[in-house]
């Protein structure tokens, strides 16, 4: 009876198939997409019913329908960004994390530098994400990455990721490169390169395995930011001083190249 019943249960059609995959959770998907070759085709599918009703639960639909996904064309691939997304639990007390929550929100407190880091830290592997600045800059506004070590407060209106030896990070104000309090030079390294525009998405590499950080703007590379990354867990990370502004976060995978 047990044998007629697998036989049942694997030749169910592919709708049925995805409703009842969409009420499992992540671990439990990973292990159905080793049953058989059919369930890993199905999963496999990163557009399907399983995926979207994910995503429905999950993100909702004012999220799934905003141009702010748009670098992530396929439902898993949102889930898996959102999976990614800034950490409510790990950042700045004057900071918090939007409802869509891939974007955080400043709050209006005067002499103070607030940063927050994503859910995810990295130490293997390629990987990729889009920062967006939606609001004001500021006289400081700093994109990188953080160790757990780095602070997310401090007084005053400073760089503060980069102020140590646990983060390192690019001014898109100045231009410059900061990393254990120090000015690192101009970057990119480019006469006269553009300022930051409000709204722009600057795609940030992490390459654990060459042990590099890079940035891109407007799919432009602008070249290798820091070399000698450590061996440690890196976390997406920024810092901002101005009030009410508010950054966005969307982590894509691997990077592509060329």
């Amino acid at each position: 009876m047990t044998g007629k019943m697998d036989d049942i249960i694997f030749r169910l059609p592919d709708p049925v198939l995805e409703l009842i995959f969409s009420f499992l959770n992540l671990p439990s998907l990973r292990n159905c997409s080793l049953v058989c070759k059919n369930w890993c085709r199905i999963l496999c599918d990163e557009n399907n019913d399983v995926w979207r009703l994910h995503c429905i639960r999950e993100l909702g639909q004012e999220v799934l329908s905003s141009g702010l996904l748009s670098s992530v064309p396929t439902y898993k691939s949102k889930l898996r960004a959102f999976r990614h997304a800034w950490n409510p639990n790990d950042c700045s007390r004057n900071i918090f994390i939007k409802s869509n929550g891939f974007t955080l929100h400043r709050n209006p407190v005067a002499q103070s530098t607030d940063a927050g880091r994503g859910k995810i830290g990295f130490r293997h592997g390629r990987h990729a994400w889009e920062v967006i600045w939606e609001g004001p800059l500021g006289t400081v506004a700093v994109i990188g990455i953080a160790t757990k070590e780095a602070s997310l407060l401090c007084h005053g209106y400073v760089s503060l990721l980069g102020s140590d030896e646990h983060s390192w990070g690019w001014n898109i104000v100045d231009n410059h490169l900061l990393h254990n309090g120090d000015a690192l030079g101009n970057y990119p390294s480019l006469n006269n390169a553009p300022k930051y525009q409000i709204g722009e998405r600057i795609r940030v590499i992490l390459d654990c395995e060459d042990n590099t950080l890079s940035f891109e703007r407007n799919y432009e590379f602008l070249g290798v930011a820091f070399r000698g990354l450590p061996d440690k867990k890196l976390y997406p990370s920024i810092s901002a001083v101005y009030g009410n502004t508010e950054v966005s976060m969307v982590y894509l995978g691997p990077p592509l190249d060329g």
